[in-house]
């Protein structure tokens, strides 16, 4: 299938779940008070969905009445937004150096965290969470809560370049029978820059602290980064790293997290990244060795984690994502 057909049927796909999603939210509404979902959109959903999948597992991929740009909207094996799933051939490079891992970079890890159906999954933090966990704690440092997590803050001042990207997330509460926003709850987000080093940690940034930064979620459970467009280091799919805190006053230390996770982005939207932008260019050969179902993290299933992307090089692009948890 070619990429145009790709993005075709992701948005007929998406045209037709925002029609029904009215009603699903509303049979849902009735299955709390003892009634059972329509049995015939259960089956045409879970055709669209490639699997049955639950209530609770549909409603925390769609994420709330008003979710246009649908996350998670495949099976596990596939992508959604305006980019397609990294297809690329299996195996990762480990050459130390430029373009290579961060020490320790380059492997995921398990979690005994439980995830209910339909959850945001847990992750890895890896070796560079910045919270306390693994050496520096961001978190408690004043000016830490921030939308601009492009430079860095207090006594650092270096700025990380690259392509700009809004890093839109929306939390959403999956404890009760209803899905609903989560107000209030804090979302702390760091990622490589664009040579693939972590601020804190790698040569030549450990005395920086830019692309870590925290926010609050608004009434509707929505929060906003600025940042850029992440590298491909050697031996990880290019991602985004994320922490999901109760609120702001718990959001300062990694004790109090109720989630880790990674998003994941589009290859289609890396590869107009790493081959046009200078300052990429070591990302294009290592994407070129990777793909999501080798990828330490992402192989066990993707599609919750996969965020929609759209905008240009030129132009920039915004990242989103829904965060059930």
């Amino acid at each position: 299938m070619t990429t145009a057909d790709t993005h075709h049927d992701l948005e007929d796909h998406d045209l037709g779940l925002s029609h029904d999603l009215p009603i699903i939210v509303e049979q849902a509404r009735n299955a709390t008070q003892g009634r059972s979902l329509d049995r015939s959109l259960g089956r045409s959903l879970g055709r669209s969905l490639g699997g049955s999948l639950g209530r609770r597992g549909l409603l925390g991929i769609m994420g709330g009445v008003g979710a246009v740009a649908l996350v998670g909207c495949a099976d596990d094996t596939s992508g959604s937004g305006t980019g397609t799933a990294g297809t690329g051939s299996a195996g990762s490079s480990s050459t130390p150096g430029q373009g290579g891992p961060p020490d320790g970079g380059a492997g995921g890890g398990g979690s005994s965290v439980s995830v209910a159906d339909g959850e945001i999954p847990e992750e890895t933090a890896g070796p560079y969470p910045g919270d306390g966990s693994n050496g520096a704690n961001v978190l408690s440092e004043s000016g830490v809560v921030r939308s601009d997590i492009t430079s860095s803050f207090g006594s650092a001042s270096g700025v990380a370049d690259g392509v700009p990207v809004t890093v839109n997330l929306t939390v959403y509460d999956l404890t009760g029978e209803a899905v609903t926003a989560l107000p209030g709850a804090a979302i702390y987000l760091w990622h490589c820059d664009r040579e693939g080093r972590y601020s804190l940690y790698s040569d030549g940034v450990t005395e920086e602290n830019y692309l870590r930064g925290v926010q609050e979620a608004d009434a509707d459970g929505n929060l906003t980064f600025t940042s850029i467009f992440p590298a491909c280091y050697a031996g990880r799919w290019p991602h985004m790293h994320f922490e999901v805190y109760e609120s702001l006053d718990a959001a300062t230390s990694y004790t109090n997290k109720l989630r880790t996770s990674q998003l994941a982005l589009p290859q289609d939207v890396c590869d107009a990244v790493y081959g046009g932008v200078d300052g990429y260019e070591d990302s294009v050969s290592n994407l070129a060795q990777l793909s999501l179902d080798s990828d330490g993290v992402f192989s066990d299933g993707y599609s919750l984690q996969m965020a929609t992307v759209t905008g240009s090089v030129d132009e920039g692009y915004t990242i989103s994502l829904n965060v059930p948890v």
